[in-house]
């Protein structure tokens, strides 16, 4: 992926390939930006194979990192800016990386009290005012306002590169095989583990997106998915390294900042969740905000109601494509074509994740024995097989070993084919919920609760029950103007004339905002433990 980047810097070094709220970095700029980075890398004893941690947000000193240890051969492993110190600590001593790269409020905060348990020889700090304008700075709330003033004992990224002479000779030869990132599963079944994604396959899903949504030089991307995310990394970073096209960029997801970047920067072309294009449409700023230039939207990391893109489309003139994709598969297995829209499926009412991608092979395997191929419109899990598949698991054969059943990667995620090849997600099975025998699946009640007018946000989890086993409960978030005037049974009677009985949720509990995760996933682990009261 780097030699992408390399060649993009050169065809196009004078093209702008960071916008970065009023500033812009081409990609001349960023390509020299990155071998000095590689430089200070080099005399560090970084080389090929080591690990770079990168703890930033979705700030142009990710790229400058990322590129600058690709340079140098070294794997990079982004870090949640969300982490707290004792998940920092378990991710940089589980991938052993040897240089930490962090905004300097996050390394003080956290990155600080458990560095000296890990294998991090050198810290480097930045400010996510860097290669901003102090005007904007200034103006900026989302933009920590404390004064820059780098941690003790960390290296001064900005001041460093400025003082580094470039030295093009400590470019190493990366290779297809060479892992480019460790990206670190979720965890939401024991510790998480480190997806190592190669080079080739990271490249591979880059033109996938950048030949399956049309992109050419005209085009530019939103990143409103975060950097540390796999949409981020291959459908934001990637994609515009591939294309040779600019990136937008403005530290984090905050809805009036797109709305702003996008009538500044006139991008073209998105995909992030569903949890992020809800908010754009409940933005204050949305109506009057001029987004016309946003022609490719594509939605992926949870299940979409179709009333949700009927409502986008409504607000915003364009149709959300769905798209399917996973960490280990490094984006994209499947995706709706630009352009088509995807079908519902009669049955579970579930729009269509769409069909797979060039390369990829895909079976629906049953949920006990996954030896066993299920039929057109059986529910089973989706396994998938292609050059987007990551190798296996950082240091854990036996975890590698168990993902896979005849070399199809075994996704967790339980979903219908139909008759024409159309592939619809009906849910994790992890999350299905067993009530009296039968068995319910959270995005379909979701489904229903989003054709409410009141309903903002929802998310359904199954709780202990002493009659049912479990039964459905439902977190509701309400649209501003309907606070304090719909009620819980209000919700329950809306969804008990459109569900069968076993389906429809008893107990209904309002929040402010539905709990995410920083990629718009929501928490339904943390749902179900406050419905436990653990």
């Amino acid at each position: 992926m780097i030699d992408a980047f390399e060649k993009s810097a050169k065809r196009a070094g004078g093209r702008p390939a960071v916008h970065y709220f009023d500033q812009t970095l081409t990609y001349g700029q960023l390509d020299d930006l990155a071998t000095r980075f590689a430089t200070l890398l080099a005399g560090w004893g970084v080389g090929k194979g080591d690990r770079v941690a990168v703890y930033v947000q979705n700030n142009p000193q990710f790229l400058i990192a990322q590129y600058g240890a690709w340079k140098r051969g070294a794997a990079v492993v982004p870090l949640n800016p969300m982490f707290k110190a004792k998940e920092v600590e378990y991710h940089l001593q589980d991938s052993g990386a040897k240089v930490l790269v962090a905004l300097d409020s996050l390394y003080a905060a956290h990155a600080e009290k458990v560095i000296g348990g890990t294998d991090i020889q050198q810290v480097v700090t930045t400010h996510e005012r860097d290669f901003v304008s102090e005007d904007v700075a200034k103006k900026t709330p989302l933009l920590n306002q404390t004064d820059k003033s780098p941690p003790s004992g960390t290296v001064d990224l900005v001041a460093a590169l400025n003082q580094t002479v470039p030295d093009p000779g400590v470019r190493v030869a990366v290779g297809p095989e060479d892992i480019a990132y460790l990206v670190y599963t979720s965890g939401t079944t024991g510790r998480p583990k480190g997806a190592m994604n190669l080079h080739r396959n990271v490249a591979y899903n880059a033109n996938v997106y950048r030949i399956w949504m049309k992109m050419a030089d005209e085009d530019g991307v939103l990143g409103l998915a975060p950097l540390f995310h796999i949409t981020g990394i291959v459908g934001h970073a990637a994609l515009a390294a591939m294309a040779g096209i600019p990136l937008v960029l403005f530290h984090r997801f905050d809805a009036a900042l797109a709305l702003e970047m996008i009538q500044r920067w006139r991008p073209t072309m998105t995909v992030a969740s569903i949890t992020a294009f809800i908010a754009l449409m409940n933005a204050p700023e949305a109506k009057e905000a001029n987004v016309a230039s946003m022609s490719k939207y594509y939605s992926g990391g949870a299940p979409i109601a179709p009333s949700l893109v009927e409502q986008f489309e409504r607000a915003f003139g364009g149709y959300i494509h769905n798209i399917y994709g996973l960490t280990e598969t490094n984006s994209p297995t499947h995706a709706v074509p630009l352009g088509v829209r995807a079908p519902v499926d009669p049955g579970s009412g579930a729009l269509s994740v769409g069909i797979p991608v060039p390369g990829c092979l895909a079976r629906v395997v049953d949920l006990e024995d996954p030896s066993r191929e299920v039929g057109v419109g059986e529910p089973g899990e989706f396994a998938v097989k292609g050059p987007m598949i990551f190798s296996g698991y950082w240091d854990k054969p036996e975890a590698t070993k168990s993902a896979f059943q005849d070399g199809y990667f075994l996704t967790g995620d339980v979903v219908v084919m139909d008759e024409q090849g159309w592939f619809y997600v009906v849910d994790r099975k992890k999350d299905m919920i067993n009530a009296s025998g039968y068995k319910v699946w959270p995005r379909e009640v979701e489904d229903t609760l989003y054709q409410h007018p009141a309903v903002k946000e929802a998310a359904v989890v199954g709780v202990p029950d002493p009659y049912r086993g479990e039964t459905v409960k439902a977190f509701v978030a309400l649209r501003g103007e309907y606070a304090g005037k719909v009620t819980e049974d209000d919700i329950i009677q809306f969804c008990q004339e459109r569900m069968a009985a076993y389906k429809y949720p008893r107990l209904v509990e309002f929040l402010p905002e539905i709990p995410k995760t920083a990629t718009g996933k929501f928490l339904r682990r943390e749902l179900r433990e406050r419905s436990s009261g653990s």
